[in-house]
């Protein structure tokens, strides 16, 4: 039975991503089988087993653009992934139709204190020139790093506001302070399962009346040489050859799959009750039908090699379809998390075939990676977006670069026509943290 009796719809979504600004420009670029996987433009990646990430073009999303005249100032102190995050944001509420304090003219749709706000982030890295620029007046006599000088002078070099930039809770607090948000607001910061895990946050809060609406999901830049080191060590990077083809290094459950790269990008969705979008006379997007999480128990205690068998990942989804009253049968198809990692696409095809059995060579399934690369803790708020817009559509987005994924409806195909009533997205993470939710279509 569902956990709550108060209906959570989506009213609007956004998204920033290597194809732009707002959901549209990813949808069209996904539907047409394109890839934004190139080599890094940004840093010099030759020492990385791959030169090519899935960054946001300086051209297709600039801040300033997407917050109030008045509110200009403030980019200064936006790390990446705060920006991202806040475009995403822009572009939800303009979707969803709710007029906010930073829309600086008439009625405000919702009361500051029932919109709630819930955004997921990552490990933010700071920015190597401001850090390397302080680290080069600390070095001691013999050249080396000196701990007792970058107390005494290397830290006078970073900017005062410095620390405001890198906060994990700053991409909610820039969020909430631009559109007034005064209901619950938390961050979460459980790596690829944060925005995920973040909408369900903000569906249990509306669920139990304690907001209306929430703006909920999740942002993440990896496309930096802290972020590209992280995915190394974790053992998710992908070996690529000189001139190999960018566009076709992810492989999502193929066999020949070898790893996934760095990716950059933003999600976020607008969450009402029901009777508050009804209210306002919007016609909601899709239900967000059930939500479940869990933690899985990795072999190596850090999440890095997750269970072999996909328990974790499998407890969410039940868990999920317990929540919204569902069976495995109602589920019309699946946005894994599947990079091509092929540890990760082993456990995540465990699970889904020990929830769906046989049938799960008939789901179809929704694979980002091969486009979008790993955004990190903006990947289950961008895959929840897609879920919504094709079940609005009625459509699957094409599939590109896999073949001989045995057993899974998961091999390159064009964007097609598909009846879609339910869709499930899930993200397990690096430290074993799992999120899944199932959107349902509003007919």
């Amino acid at each position: 039975m569902p956990r709550q009796s108060r209906r959570v719809v989506i009213t609007g979504t956004g998204t920033v991503t290597p194809f732009g600004l707002g959901t549209t420009a990813l949808w069209e670029g996904l539907c047409a089988g394109g890839s934004r996987i190139a080599p890094c433009r940004t840093f010099d990646f030759s020492g990385f087993p791959t030169p090519y990430v899935a960054q946001v073009a300086d051209e297709l999303f600039d801040v300033k653009n997407v917050v109030p005249k008045s509110y200009r100032k403030a980019t200064k102190v936006m790390a990446r992934d705060i920006e991202l995050a806040v475009g995403a944001a822009h572009e939800a509420f303009a979707e969803s139709g709710i007029q906010t304090k930073a829309h600086e003219t008439g009625t405000l749709t919702i009361p500051p204190g029932r919109f709630g706000c819930h955004i997921g982030a990552g490990l933010i890295a700071a920015e190597e020139n401001e850090l390397t620029s302080a680290f080069a007046t600390s070095l001691g006599a013999d050249g080396a790093f000196d701990i007792g000088r970058w107390g005494n002078e290397g830290m006078k070099n970073l900017t005062p506001l410095w620390m405001l930039k890198y906060l994990p809770n700053m991409l909610a607090c820039h969020v909430t302070i631009i559109h007034d948000c005064q209901g619950p607001s938390n961050t979460i910061t459980c790596a690829e399962a944060s925005s995920l895990l973040s909408i369900g946050e903000s569906m249990r809060v509306i669920g139990r009346g304690d907001a209306d609406a929430c703006v909920s999901g999740g942002a993440e830049s990896k496309t930096n040489l802290m972020g590209a080191m992280r995915q190394l060590y974790a053992k998710r990077l992908a070996t690529t050859a000189p001139g190999e083809d960018p566009a076709t290094v992810v492989r999502p459950f193929a066999p020949d799959a070898k790893g996934c790269v760095p990716g950059e990008g933003g999600g976020i969705l607008i969450l009402e009750a029901m009777e508050t979008a009804q209210a306002r006379g919007a016609k909601p997007l899709a239900e967000l039908a059930g939500f479940g999480a869990s933690q899985s128990f990795c072999p190596d205690t850090l999440g890095v090699e997750p269970e072999a068998d996909g328990q974790g990942i499998r407890d969410a989804i039940e868990a999920a379809l317990e929540d919204a009253g569902m069976k495995p049968g109602e589920i019309d198809a699946i946005v894994p998390f599947g990079t091509g990692v092929p540890m990760l696409d082993a456990a995540e095809r465990a699970a889904m075939t020990a929830v769906f059995g046989e049938r799960v060579a008939r789901i179809p399934l929704i694979t980002l990676a091969p486009a979008l690369g790993n955004a990190g803790a903006g990947n289950g708020a961008i895959a929840a977006a897609v879920a919504v817009r094709a079940l609005v559509e009625q459509t699957l987005p094409a599939r590109v670069n896999t073949t001989g994924a045995a057993g899974l409806d998961a091999d390159a195909c064009p964007a097609r026509s598909a009846k879609l009533g339910a869709i499930l997205v899930f993200t397990p993470s690096l430290g074993g943290q799992n999120a899944a939710a199932i959107l349902r279509r509003i007919a």
